[in-house]
């Protein structure tokens, strides 16, 4: 039986209508982008597609085997830019058979990747201004029956925006798939030619708007005449924020203390310059000490808001209890020497950690020699926002 094989016109003519407009549609939408003006999609950018939709046999012998049928085409798009998107598509179309004693119904799949032209998506303007026509081709592996074969399909559509961010877009479509026959041993040899009429829907990113701008007055803007002052409360010209020193005149270069000889105020501590000596193996301050401790009291007395606590620490020498005792005891001697010159009690506290916090090694005499030693730990009292 000879087949007769017509083009499908309306396809073909559909194809070239919806590429004249979207050429004139994109062209408005160019021109500088004011500040909170939607932003385009970026290279990436992920949607999904899906078209069911009626489908028509156009030519022999399928429109004589089969009646009006339907389909589905699902495609998975990523954006290459505004304008272009690339990716996978699977099509599924079944038609029932036609005529006084019916066959088996006519299937097809189809599995293949295509690229797709469209107008952006970010343009200004309501659901109609904003129309995106858009066209798409798409190589396909396609299977009927027990045919394997190749094939290729175009499309052309209207997409609608639902809502202002965008994420979804409807509209009309119109798909031509042409499956070729090739010359299968007894099989009829002409191509198989089926339009999809439906409506497409797609789901993707939505669009985001540019910040907006600030703007920029001509003229200067006024300056507050009240001028919140930095507090210093000793007036030695060290902000109390970083003053260490804030109740005594200081200086500048000394983070606002008085310049000590043999002490310096450091962030959290006073830092001996000289090293206070005991007696071997007990806690009686070497007389050598005491300048050094009338030093410290002298600082203490300048810094009401001074809370110290006293340290001691020995080397790792001789047994850990006799080294807590001894820390402890030498600790507690330093704290009473403060108090019987005039530092109150309450502002001091004394604490023995025997060898547990080393400064130096303990394999050498000179390191067992420089974790003999007592420190102060200055602790602030933080009253109102200041240093109190």
């Amino acid at each position: 039986m000879h087949y007769h094989n017509s083009p499908a016109l309306p396809a073909i003519a559909g194809f070239a209508g919806i590429a004249l407009l979207f050429c004139a549609s994109s062209g408005r939408a160019e021109g500088a982008r004011a500040a909170g003006e939607l932003l385009p999609a970026e290279a990436g950018d992920f949607a999904l597609k899906l078209e069911p939709g009626l489908a028509i046999p156009l030519t022999r012998p399928q429109s004589q085997l089969f009646d009006l049928g339907g389909g589905q085409t699902i495609k998975a798009l990523w954006a290459l830019s505004p304008y272009f998107d690339v990716g996978p598509s699977a099509t599924f179309i079944t038609m029932p058979a036609d005529g006084p004693d019916p066959g088996p119904a006519g299937t097809a799949w189809t599995f293949g990747a295509g690229v797709r032209l469209h107008r952006a998506h970010h343009l200004e303007g309501n659901a109609l201004a904003t129309a995106s026509p858009w066209l798409d081709v798409d190589a396909l592996y396609v299977h009927t029956g027990d045919l394997n074969r190749p094939g290729f399909a175009a499309a052309v559509g209207v997409a609608l925006p639902v809502g202002e961010d965008r994420s979804f877009w409807v509209g009309p479509f119109a798909r031509y798939l042409h499956i070729l026959q090739g010359s299968p041993d007894g099989f009829d040899n002409h191509d198989g030619k089926i339009l999809s009429l439906g409506v497409s829907l797609e789901w993707g990113p939505g669009v985001e708007r540019e910040p907006e701008g600030i703007a920029v007055p001509d003229a200067p803007l006024p300056v507050a005449k009240d001028v919140v002052a930095c507090p210093d409360g000793d007036g030695d010209g060290v902000l109390d924020s970083i003053d260490r020193c804030p109740e005594v005149v200081g200086m500048g270069d000394n983070w606002g203390c008085p310049s000590y000889q043999k002490l310096v105020v450091g962030k959290d501590k006073l830092e001996l310059k000289e090293r206070l000596y005991f007696a071997w193996n007990q806690a009686t301050i070497e007389e050598v000490s005491h300048p050094v401790l009338d030093e410290v009291v002298l600082a203490l007395k300048d810094n009401k808001n001074f809370r110290v606590q006293v340290e001691g620490h020995t080397s790792s020498e001789g047994g850990e209890e006799r080294n807590q005792t001894l820390s402890e005891q030498r600790a507690t001697a330093v704290l009473d020497y403060l108090v019987a010159h005039g530092v109150e009690k309450e502002r001091l506290v004394s604490k023995g950690f025997a060898s547990s916090v080393p400064t130096d090694t303990n394999d050498t005499p000179a390191g067992r020699d420089n974790n003999r030693r007592v420190e102060f730990v200055v602790n602030f009292i933080i009253l109102d926002g200041g240093i109190k």
